[in-house]
């Protein structure tokens, strides 16, 4: 209620009712262009090569909200500009001149933002290039070079729109952009997914009790996100007190919130594209061939014991770049260093490499509780659509983007109120 309170409250205020329709208003034309095709595209060959696909191109269609599936002009949607964002975030830990930019506040960042557009359509230009020679070269109706060309510019200026969509919306909407997109996109796949769950039933593929069972996981799903996304774990910060001239400043008391699950959904992206990358390459191969065979039995989820080998290695590399992305993300020199300078330390223990050292105890101990969260909300999927036959294809991640977004959106939406003398319902 206090939800429905606050947006009520927002819609009285010229501001925020801007931002609100401007933000309804770019995902209308994020709806709009997921329904136009790409040109010269035989309809029913596509539809008969995603008849029983899977694998990476899953996740793909997961982002694009059916756009990769059904080869619009947003079919590529905006992963290239996420793994490039990536990049260049690791890029600040590899190279000096990327860690120069990231330090040098607003300036620095509008050049990494620049450089991350440019390697956004860089990236869109390979991807594209590989789908329209590879994979969707079948369902190409005029085999020529022209028809090629002119798909590949269409794809990579579908992905460039996109970005500035996102990037619309972070200067005039509500939220982050991107997310908001990735957002949209899962959240169109909702009413086709239920549908598909409910033929399932209709036609007796799942009993009462499986559709019970992922009913009750969706919801553990939703809970659990709010929880973690929520939980945060405040050090307390004491600031010493100084004299300049008469006046005294600092002796005030705050906290540093770390955030349980500091990496967010980022780690199990990777996770899936690198596991389910062999099981993609099959596509491409003979059936019969050598490859393939292994790929089925050992790495895939719906092998014996494939599913098993494919849980235990989505578990280890969740949590392997959970820890490396939070490292990443969270810098507890550099917090440190802030506290110091501005004359804060943590009760009881001392400034220096005694603070820097706690730091990164305590996030160590916390990440791995996200890290653990991360992993069964994952993997509980795979094993649940193994051994019940449900095919949920609205899973553990689908749920841990909208809900996350959901709630940063609320949550920005809620700050904003605030400031306005309007009681948020965030607690």
């Amino acid at each position: 209620m206090d939800m429905l309170k606050t947006v009520k409250q927002a819609f009285k205020v010229p501001e925020m009712r801007a931002k609100i329709l401007f933000t309804v208003m770019m995902l209308a034309i994020f709806c709009i262009g997921s329904h136009i095709p790409v040109p010269g595209i035989d309809r029913t060959q596509l539809a008969s090569m995603f008849k029983n696909q899977g694998g990476l191109f899953d996740l793909f269609d997961l982002f694009s909200g059916g756009s990769f599936s059904n080869f619009t002009i947003f079919a590529l949607s905006i992963t290239p500009y996420v793994t490039a964002s990536i990049i260049v975030q690791l890029l600040t830990v590899a190279f000096p001149y990327f860690e120069r930019l990231a330090k040098e506040g607003n300036e620095g960042r509008k050049k990494m933002a620049t450089i991350t557009r440019y390697m956004t359509v860089g990236l869109a230009l390979i991807q594209a290039f590989g789908l329209t020679i590879g994979l969707f070269r079948r369902a190409v109706v005029d085999q020529t070079w022209f028809s090629f060309v002119v798909i590949i510019l269409v794809l990579t200026a579908g992905t460039a729109f996109l970005m500035w969509l996102g990037e619309q919306i972070n200067e005039n909407g509500i939220g982050n952009g991107i997310s908001i997109l990735i957002f949209a996109g899962i959240v169109a796949r909702i009413p086709s997914d239920i549908r598909s769950v409910a033929l399932q039933y209709k036609e007796g593929a799942i009993n009462i009790i499986t559709l019970i069972l992922f009913v009750a996981f969706a919801l553990l799903v939703v809970v659990g996100v709010i929880f973690i996304q929520q939980g945060t774990r405040r050090i307390p910060v004491q600031y010493a007190k100084r004299v300049v001239g008469r006046k005294m400043y600092g002796g005030q008391s705050t906290h540093i919130p770390l955030k349980v699950n500091q990496a967010g959904v980022i780690p199990v992206i990777f996770a899936v594209s690198l596991l389910q990358f062999p099981l993609t390459i099959t596509y491409f191969l003979k059936s019969d061939s050598g490859f393939t065979a292994f790929v089925t039995k050992w790495l895939s989820p719906s092998g014996s014991p494939g599913v098993w080998v494919y849980a235990i290695f989505n578990i280890i590399l969740i949590i392997a770049f959970n820890y490396f992305y939070t490292t990443i993300s969270f810098n507890p020199i550099e917090v440190a260093q802030n506290m110091k300078s501005n004359g804060g330390f943590i009760p009881g223990i001392r400034p220096g490499k005694a603070t820097i050292e706690y730091l990164a105890k305590v996030m160590g101990r916390i990440s791995i509780v996200g890290a653990l969260f991360l992993a069964i909300i994952a993997t509980l999927p795979t094993l649940i659509s193994q051994y019940t036959g449900l095919n949920i294809r609205f899973g553990g991640t689908s749920l841990l983007i909208v809900v996350g977004v959901a709630i940063d959106v609320m949550r920005q939406l809620e700050n904003q109120m605030v400031m306005r003398n309007y009681k948020g319902f965030l607690k």
